[in-house]
């Protein structure tokens, strides 16, 4: 008893103290991560159990505040601009998802959640989706280990890729919201990329994040489930208001670099609970088959925005 409560103890300082290092807003994003995964496969998360709640909340009130550091008319522009690219990667890569399901012989519900999951913004949308098509707890958790899995690798790989292609900030902002799952990973590679890149990136993404909507109402009709609601992302609300607060209120515009300086540190820590999450029973328990049904969506969709991009935006 002796032992187990001391172990216990040295976990919690571990975790506090990362969780210090992460508040103190001197280390990145993908770092911060990083050190989650280090800590959810070394020591372990102390507060398992409340993980998915703290990362909820705390993306909501880190997106928020990254509105006051945007412009509703820039805003507007790039949701415009990219609003034919969304469709296509969107509703393409749910089709892909549908044929590679059964190519894999995936679980037709565990292959749905990952295909919306890839398709529009990662853990909110099978969050949506999963009342409307009764997933078990083992085929919600699957699907968002892939999702997270891949998030992970998103956050490192994104940025890399970007330099190496010499994209612009705008170009890179756009294709973080069509090909990178969540939107605190989008957020995070956008972040390091620049300051342009971040805020076409939150914009689309957000925009892209309605489209749960109807995607949930589609998913209702072809799995037959007329009793389920639909939960509307209502943050997204608030980080429009911010957006106008910041374009149209002068006063406070004092204030709103400090608002988002914030936030970007409360993104950080996100993406250390986020790593804190992934530990090795829960990337075992994804198996190989939705791995490689995600990857390959992930590729597709990656591949499609990109090129659509460069050649055709």
């Amino acid at each position: 008893m002796f032992n187990l409560e001391k172990h216990t103890r040295t976990q919690q300082f571990i975790f506090v103290a990362l969780l210090v290092i992460c508040l103190s807003g001197i280390i990145t994003p993908p770092i911060a991560l990083l050190l989650g995964l280090l800590v959810a496969n070394i020591s372990g998360h102390p507060w398992l159990h409340l993980n998915h709640k703290i990362i909820r909340l705390l993306l909501q009130v880190s997106v928020v505040g990254l509105g006051f550091g945007m412009n509703v008319t820039s805003a507007l522009h790039s949701s415009k601009e990219s609003f034919m690219l969304t469709v296509l990667t969107l509703f393409s890569t749910i089709l892909l998802g549908h044929f590679l399901g059964k190519w894999f012989a995936t679980d037709k519900k565990t292959s749905h959640l990952i295909s919306c999951g890839t398709a529009i913004c990662g853990g909110s949308a099978i969050a949506a989706i999963t009342p409307v098509i009764k997933s078990d707890e083992k085929q919600t958790s699957v699907a968002l280990g892939v999702i997270f899995i891949l998030n992970s690798i998103a956050l490192f790989l994104f940025p890399i890729i970007g330099h190496w292609l010499n994209l612009s900030q705008q170009d890179f902002g756009l294709w973080c919201a069509l090909a990178i799952h969540d939107t605190s990973s989008v957020v995070g590679a956008a972040n390091k990329y620049g300051t342009e890149a971040l805020a076409i990136a939150t914009t689309v993404k957000l925009a892209r994040a309605l489209w749960i909507i109807p995607v949930v109402l589609l998913t209702s009709f072809l799995f037959k489930n007329k009793t389920s609601g639909i939960k509307i992302p209502y943050f997204i609300g608030f980080f429009i208001l911010a957006m106008i607060i910041n374009t149209y209120v002068s006063e406070v515009t004092v204030f709103t670099p400090y608002i988002v300086s914030v936030a970007k540190v409360g993104l950080t820590v996100t993406l250390f609970f986020i790593g804190s999450g992934l530990s090795s029973s829960v990337l075992l328990a994804v198996g190989i088959k939705p791995l490689i049904q995600g990857l390959v969506l992930w590729g597709f969709i990656a591949i499609l925005a990109l090129v659509s991009i460069l050649y055709f935006n």
